[in-house]
């Protein structure tokens, strides 16, 4: 867990003074704990980030060729889930799992996976890199998350999307949260394929967020519902996400 905090804060702060690469800082959890150093943190997130937006918030991220393909791709986070609905839903092979979609929308939903698999898709080889240091190149496929939240029609203070998911970290449910930026950027979609199989547990079945500007973390897994709020101020612990929550790691993951 230490090591996790200390990779993303070094990102994050070498990132906003350098653009790129990283810098491990000792003693950065003794460091954190202090509000002054907390707020510049959070300034330099909030900087990046309008960085990033700026230099092309649009543009697409790096898609590889099928030769460039990972032999494995690691599973991140939570390989299986307890939640007994859930489990009843996988050994169903999801037939009767429904995706709810609700929040500050105009018409709630309730998407079968059937559905969602007869949507238009779209197809895409990027690259998963997550805060432990390690990446992955694989082929996903999903609808993209924009057509679902025009299906669903958002509200006009709709200012977030947040992710519900089915797996915990202890009696913490996993969630988190982007903006409407990244969740109308075409990249981002509803996966539901992984290397042309459907996704298995440990990879998040049965749908997955791929969020391919941001860091692994925020490809959230085992997504039962999306909701569109106005503010994460209330939800959760308000901080966007449970590693947010928990352990200090930055809401805006841009890569």
């Amino acid at each position: 867990m230490t090591q996790r905090k200390i990779l993303t804060r070094r990102g994050l702060i070498h990132g906003a003074a350098l653009g790129t690469g990283g810098l491990l800082l000792s003693g950065c959890d003794k460091l954190y704990s202090q509000p002054g150093f907390r707020a510049t943190l959070e300034s330099a997130e909030q900087w990046h980030q309008a960085t990033q937006r700026w230099l092309g918030g649009g543009a697409l991220a790096r898609e590889y060729a099928p030769s460039d393909m990972s032999p494995v791709f690691r599973a991140n986070g939570n390989r299986s889930v307890a939640d007994p609905s859930y489990r009843q839903h996988f050994d169903q092979a999801f037939e009767r799992w429904v995706l709810t979609v609700d929040g500050l929308v105009r018409q709630p939903l309730a998407l079968p996976l059937s559905m969602l698999r007869t949507m238009p898709q779209r197809t895409q080889i990027t690259r998963h890199d997550c805060v432990e240091g390690w990446s992955a190149i694989g082929k996903w496929e999903g609808p993209q998350l924009k057509h679902v939240l025009d299906m669903a029609g958002l509200g006009e203070k709709a200012r977030y999307i947040v992710f519900h998911c089915a797996d915990s970290f202890g009696a913490a449910r996993y969630y988190e949260s982007i903006d409407l930026a990244d969740a109308y950027h075409p990249q981002t979609i509803l996966a539901w394929r992984l290397n042309d199989r459907p996704l298995d547990e440990a990879h998040g079945a049965p749908i997955r967020a791929r969020i391919e500007r941001q860091l692994g973390y925020k490809h959230a897994k085992y997504v039962m519902r999306i909701e569109a709020v106005e503010s994460l101020d209330g939800v959760y612990g308000g901080k966007g996400g449970f590693w947010e929550d928990s352990s200090g790691y930055a809401w805006y993951a841009g890569i």
